[in-house]
């Protein structure tokens, strides 16, 4: 890596020798203008505007255009007259927050690096002591002829400078603030905050120039004889639309983008409940379901429909329960009837009880209930039909 400037960092009385690196890199292609009739390149010639001739580098020096046109000359010596203490040194101003440094001033970042190893040391306790401070370093420094101001900080063991814009530097956003009179509802609020959650953070390492490459493969294409069809975007700038289904909208397609990407349905990050369909968003992505029973069951959008249907084993209880109370009650007099042909006071007596049973008994239960009278017969005429039958089978061997 190439320094670009030698100097010190200033700090009190403690100077550290460093070395100036650019930290970025411009990745961006580049072209040449040419001629379209021949393809020639097309070059520039500094030409002075009086004798119209050409003039080599040594020939050029500064002036300064004045309002009315007037050329004011500025030799190299008169810029290395004026006082620039910060012409080999990056003079630290103080130590702030970096949350104070608006982001709006930010300009190129540069790598310090210690300029030989009695730098080390200095250079070291400088990168501690802005670790242990949590606070970044305002300084002043002179680079290409001008004075700069710029900003200390650490990253990944390295002291980092960011050349920053001077305040007055930065223009005023009055003439672009939209108009106060622009309101938005909670409900739309409550929706992007859906959207953001929804999209959640981003990985920015794995971000690249898709131009960039597109350029690339246009200009590999074009070598090879192969020139590539342009890829026609959907302009939809400049109309108007319903925020509030936009919003939605948006909410549905990166949930099912975030689905894809995981390659699995459903999940916490708002999936569908097995049935491939996304809730619709209602209330920061909750839907109300009604269930078999009548009863409104709200779930979050993205929960599987499945397991937020309520247990309907108490409404099918209560229906059995009453189906057969009803049964119950129709056979109650085919027992009272059995129980008053059997004799005797102590018959009725059971016949009754058994009738108050009935009622309290299930269905099911109601028929296993017998007197002790229809017991009795029950007895008789199963003795009875064995004696037939074994009459009738011995009638039977005879025969043959």
């Amino acid at each position: 890596m190439r320094s670009i400037w030698n100097g010190a960092i200033s700090f009190g009385l403690v100077s550290i020798p460093v070395k100036l690196m650019n930290a970025t890199e411009n990745h961006s292609v580049s072209f040449r203008q040419v001629h379209l009739t021949d393809g020639g390149r097309i070059r520039y010639r500094k030409v002075c505007e009086v004798d119209e001739e050409e003039v080599t580098s040594a020939e050029t020096g500064k002036a300064y255009e004045d309002a009315d046109g007037t050329l004011i000359p500025i030799t190299d010596e008169d810029l290395a007259s004026l006082p620039l203490p910060t012409n080999k040194t990056i003079e630290i101003l103080g130590f702030v927050p970096a949350t104070r440094i608006d982001p709006l001033q930010m300009d190129t970042a540069y790598y310090l690096s210690a300029n030989g190893v009695p730098a080390a040391k200095p250079y070291t306790l400088l990168r501690e002591a802005l670790k242990r401070s949590e606070k970044v370093a305002v300084a002043k420094f002179a680079l290409r002829g001008r004075e700069r101001l710029g900003m200390l900080r650490v990253a990944e063991d390295v002291i980092v400078m960011h050349g920053l814009l001077w305040p007055d530097e930065l223009r005023s956003p009055e003439d672009v603030v939209p108009d106060a009179a622009t309101k938005v509802r909670d409900a739309e609020l409550d929706l992007a905050d859906a959207l953001m959650d929804t999209l959640g953070g981003v990985d920015l390492d794995t971000l690249h120039d898709d131009y960039r490459e597109a350029v690339e493969e246009l200009v590999a294409a074009k070598a090879a004889g192969e020139p590539l069809e342009p890829v026609r975007e959907e302009d939809n700038g400049g109309k108007v639309i319903d925020l509030v289904a936009a919003l939605e909208k948006s909410v549905r397609a990166a949930k099912e983008s975030r689905a894809d990407g995981e390659g699995e349905a459903g999940g916490e990050d708002g999936g569908d409940g097995g049935d491939g369909k996304v809730a619709d968003v209602h209330h920061i992505g909750r839907t109300t379901h009604r269930t078999p029973t009548g009863k409104n069951v709200s779930r979050s959008a993205g929960s599987d429909s499945g397991k937020s249907r309520p247990k309907e084993t108490g409404a099918k209880k209560s229906t059995a329960k009453g189906t057969a109370r009803k049964p119950a009650a129709k056979q109650a007099p085919a027992k009272k009837t059995a129980a008053k042909k059997t004799a005797g006071g102590k018959a009725g007596t059971k016949a009754t009880a058994t009738k108050t049973t009935a009622k309290k008994t299930t269905a099911k239960k109601a028929p296993a209930k017998k007197t002790s009278s229809a017991k009795s017969a029950t007895s008789a005429t199963k003795k009875t039909a064995a004696g037939k039958s074994a009459s009738g089978g011995r009638t039977s061997r005879s025969s043959a």
